[in-house]
């Protein structure tokens, strides 16, 4: 939606409270030289949750809600509005996702009562081999592999949103760009969120003139209440909109792409080793999305649906719940519940490091992998009254022994937690659970001159080396290869019709911040919002578990310290967003009450 002068005023109302805090200048500061006018629409207000009829959209920014319920409101399905939501977050979450990225979508089409997914992740240039992040034998530092050409993939956003629209869409592209399009013309208002991203990047962003320029206005931080506008991706929205999604991997975006990639605009003086990439037109012009079928495992006799890899997010929340499926979780304690799931977590952890990769170039066993079998076989090796050690060996899904963990341990490696998720829901029925990223916050740091849009560092998602020489690893670069992702947009079915639609960004946290709400909801009865807002652990295969403040000052921890865990303080794991269809059929859909800000859940009509 356009940003109108009596959004601007209200913003600067909200910063005045803000900005002391922040150390930030006086709203009076503000450098757009707008004149705020009276009298003028309220602006879409954040809520956590929303209820009523006619569709629902669920993301971590009000704007982009509003656009995903503008689109809704004019006849537009579930997949068109997830499109005009993404477009938005492009815009108002540029640090988190966009044209420059990719990300995996799954849709539940009410007409057919199946779930049918994209594989939108970025790929490497088809030169890229294993010693891709090697100099000398040896890996070279990650900073210089994340603020460099050579961390760029292919993007797969604008080739998803093509894909998704062909199949299962009613609006054509250009008119679910418009409010994007709008925006990034407009301008939005900076939040504190994204003040202290912009903070955090600072020095990175200073590094790229076009970068710099944007979001550093005047070589300044962003005031808090200021409108930040972005005329140049306006011009590219305006320019897929005219000429189509494919527009971004020929033509002259795409020459412009691979010109930034292979030579990065760096600023005069700067001291930042900038390694250039090898990304090419061709690479650009090859890249295509994989249809994939859904993962799929059974849940207390619902039916939950995933993404498969080259996202190890279906597999892995897929086989801690088939863990979880033995335990009545229901009727456990909080402190057996915790147990329970951080355990389950740091199995299907330990088989995904071992197991999972680009199934174009590891043989990938899905099936058995979320085998109820292979869960048994593992899940046994859990005692009420000990604590398993990591790293944990993994099993072997085709031949599952009972209670093994065969050979050597491997140690999780890294993923950055720089990504979005939206859900959206319409009133025919259809869902769509969508997660997108760049990677780090800020992805590469580098803005694609006179496009207004960063650039992904995604092939850091690749181990840089075997985390360990004696174990295999299936996620080592490769040519065309897309790297391993957590991001796990997940649909749940009662009876084949959606229950709950749900995801979230965090990284590798992402697959414990998806498990811990679907079992918060479906186990501990927590209505959706609660189950999100409720605080958060995440095992991940390491010698200790990360938890949020409310778990590390609960008297949770110390029980679970006597048999033998041991935490690690995270201020802030994943930002979930969801929609749920009620028994009565409205939709419900639900967000973060406070981390990244709060998010925005918007329906159509709302009812009480």
């Amino acid at each position: 939606m356009t940003r109108s002068p009596g959004r601007r005023a209200l913003a600067l109302a909200v910063a005045a409270a803000l900005i002391p805090a922040l150390g930030a200048a006086a709203p009076s500061a503000i450098s757009d030289g707008h004149q705020v006018r009276a009298g003028t629409p309220a602006p879409p207000v954040k809520t956590p949750v929303a209820v009523g009829h006619g569709g629902a959209v669920a993301s971590v920014d009000a704007d982009a809600s509003a656009a995903g319920i503008e689109v809704l409101r004019r006849g537009g399905n579930a997949v068109d509005a997830a499109v005009a939501t993404a477009a938005a977050l492009g815009v108002t979450e540029p640090y988190s996702g966009g044209i420059g990225g990719g990300g995996y979508f799954v849709h539940y089409e009410a007409a057919t009562g199946k779930v049918r997914t994209i594989d939108g992740r970025e790929s490497a240039p088809r030169s890229a081999d294993s010693s891709l992040f090697l100099e000398n034998g040896r890996p070279i530092p990650f900073e210089e592999g994340q603020t460099s050409g050579l961390g760029v993939g292919v993007p797969g956003v604008p080739a998803t949103w093509d894909a998704a629209l062909a199949s299962w869409g009613t609006r054509p592209l250009a008119e679910l760009l418009r409010p994007a399009e709008r925006l990034a013309r407009d301008g939005f208002t900076v939040d504190a969120t994204f003040r202290a991203q912009t903070e955090a990047n600072q020095a990175r962003f200073a590094d790229f003139p076009d970068t710099a320029k944007l979001f550093l206005p005047g070589g300044r931080l962003p005031v808090v209440g200021s409108v930040l506008k972005n005329p140049d991706l306006a011009r590219t929205y305006r320019h897929l909109g005219r000429e189509g999604a494919r527009a971004l991997y020929r033509g002259p975006i795409a020459r412009d792409i691979v010109k930034t990639v292979r030579t990065p605009p760096v600023a005069p003086g700067a001291t930042r080793t900038v390694r250039p990439g090898d990304l090419t037109e061709r690479d650009l012009a090859a890249y295509g999305t994989i249809r994939r079928a859904s993962t799929h495992v059974s849940y207390r006799g619902l039916d939950v649906h995933g993404m498969a890899p080259s996202s190890s997010g279906g597999t892995t929340v897929g086989q801690a719940l088939n863990i979880l499926e033995r335990t009545d979780l229901s009727r456990a304690s909080h402190a057996r519940h915790l147990h329970r799931f951080i355990e389950a977590s740091r199995i299907a952890f330990a088989d995904r490091g071992r197991w999972v990769g680009d199934p174009a170039f590891e043989d990938v066993p899905v099936r058995e992998l979320l085998s109820q079998r292979f869960a048994d076989s593992r899940g046994c090796l859990i005692k009420d009254d000990a604590v398993l050690t990591s790293p944990l060996a993994p099993g072997d899904p085709r031949r599952p022994l009972p209670c093994s963990a065969t050979g050597e341990a491997a140690p999780t490696t890294h993923e950055g937690d720089s990504t979005t998720h939206l859900t959206t829901a319409d009133r025919w029925g259809n869902v769509v659970a969508y997660t997108l990223t760049i990677e780090s916050t800020g992805g590469s740091a580098i803005t694609v001159p006179g496009r207004g849009f960063l650039l992904n560092n995604e092939l850091t998602d690749f181990s840089f080396a075997p985390a360990n020489p004696a174990v295999h690893d299936p996620n080592l670069p490769g040519p065309a290869k897309r790297p391993r992702s957590s991001m796990s947009p997940t649909i749940v079915l009662k009876d084949g019709k959606p229950l709950l639609a749900l995801g979230s960004p965090g990284g590798s946290t992402i697959i414990t911040t998806v498990l811990a709400t679907l079992t918060n909801r479906l186990d501990r009865g927590m209505p959706l919002v609660e189950a999100i807002a409720a605080p958060r652990a995440s095992q991940r295969n390491q010698t200790t578990t990360e938890v949020e403040l409310g778990l590390w000052n609960s008297p949770l921890r110390g029980e679970l310290e006597r048999i033998g865990h041991g935490f690690r303080q995270n201020p802030e794991i994943g930002a979930t967003t969801g929609v749920e269809r009620l028994p009565d059929g409205r939709w419900l859909a639900a967000a973060e009450k406070t981390r990244r800000g709060g998010g925005s859940a918007m329906v159509v009509r709302p009812s009480r």
